[in-house]
């Protein structure tokens, strides 16, 4: 799949896991976090927004492509969704073009993840905001301040809190409940769809997740540890038992000293895992270098929120986005993927979204 977008150098961070831990408290949550109503009022401005008209159809605009497969399942053919931001693009740093702000004014309901994760275009929904809709932002309306982590990539100072609660399926399951409920509440003459297929997509999830944990048993314990090119996986690795021991990511123009290299080097050698995981959209030359000196084998595949093939395509979804990243990380460290292989990730309805590409 061709993808434009601008590339930085990649710098690295590669943070031992002992950091990690300081950063949560030992049941997961984050120490120290503020008693904050945030998670509150994001879910009440979920379920804001006016109903449509009874012979109208929902308009819907969704960020991030995983986002939007989660929406484009609950919603089938009983609303329009928009994806807002391309396939392949750092979401972190996205700006949206003026053509996004077109899309906007004429959206009844725009969900995006939050966490601070796509602030440029909240900020632009909300100039464009028309009225009656609402904005949902699914994860800070999912997850209490009291469980957000904060890590080497997302430091508590810098006062944004690792955003990627998609790659945990557990959590993605209470994303889809929560689209369920503004659905029905803004289109209440289409509530019977959005219900039935949200309890079908909450039975794949949770396939999905009892598929994991069977190929993740089948890991020593003391393989279950992930060095990536981004550090998505915080909430995944809570959920299920395993550790991030580092990210090296695209986060500034500056590159590695030869010192830090060989210290990362060492770090990867003392670990003793068997792989280490880059990205096909934003190719890591550090990461490739350190599994060479370290050892160990560099797997360029990891996708967070880049949907297999092309919009259309059966695995072009959420569900196949997780099964390859889990299967991709089992097989490379030395586990038995065959029951993610097996694993039907077929969506619930037909996905009619459109994905920017």
């Amino acid at each position: 799949m061709t993808r434009t977008m601008i590339r930085t150098s990649t710098a690295a961070m590669l943070v031992p896991m002992l950091l990690l831990g300081a950063a949560c408290s030992s049941d997961g949550s984050t120490a120290g976090a503020p008693e904050t109503d945030v998670q509150g009022k994001a879910h009440d401005a979920c379920l804001a927004g006016s109903p449509i008209a009874v012979d109208g159809r929902l308009r819907i605009a969704a960020t991030v492509a995983p986002i939007t497969s989660i929406i484009a399942n609950v919603a089938g053919d009983a609303a329009d969704v928009v994806g807002l931001v391309p396939e392949g693009t750092n979401s972190h740093t996205y700006e949206p073009p003026p053509s996004v702000a077109t899309v906007l004014a004429k959206a009844d309901l725009v969900f995006a993840n939050g966490l601070i994760l796509e602030e440029p275009t909240k900020d632009l929904a909300q100039s464009n905001q028309p009225n009656g809709s609402a904005l949902c932002e699914l994860g800070t309306a999912t997850l209490p301040v009291q469980q957000y982590i904060y890590d080497f990539s997302f430091p508590k100072e810098g006062g944004k809190p690792n955003p990627h609660l998609w790659t945990d399926p557990t959590l993605t399951k209470r994303y889809a409940e929560l689209a369920r409920d503004v659905l029905v509440r803004m289109d209440p003459a289409n509530a019977a769809t959005y219900t039935t297929n949200a309890a079908a997509y909450a039975v794949k999830i949770d396939e999905l997740d009892a598929a994991f944990r069977t190929a993740s048993d089948t890991l020593a314990a003391d393989q279950r540890k992930l060095l990536t090119y981004h550090d998505a996986y915080a909430y995944f690795a809570r959920t299920y038992g395993w550790t991030v021991i580092g990210a090296i990511q695209p986060s500034s123009f500056d590159e590695p000293t030869p010192r830090e290299v060989a210290d990362l080097i060492a770090q990867v050698k003392a670990s003793k895992v068997k792989a280490i995981f880059g990205s096909e959209v934003f190719p890591s030359s550090v990461l490739e270098t350190i599994g060479k000196e370290a050892g160990v084998q560099y797997v360029d595949e990891l996708r967070d929120d880049d949907l297999p093939g092309e919009p259309g395509d059966p695995d072009h979804s959420f569900l196949g986005l997780m099964r390859f990243d889990y299967v991709t990380m089992v097989e490379a460290l030395g586990g038995d993927a065959s029951a993610l292989t097996a694993l039907d990730v077929a969506d619930v309805t037909t996905d009619t979204a459109k994905y920017p590409q």
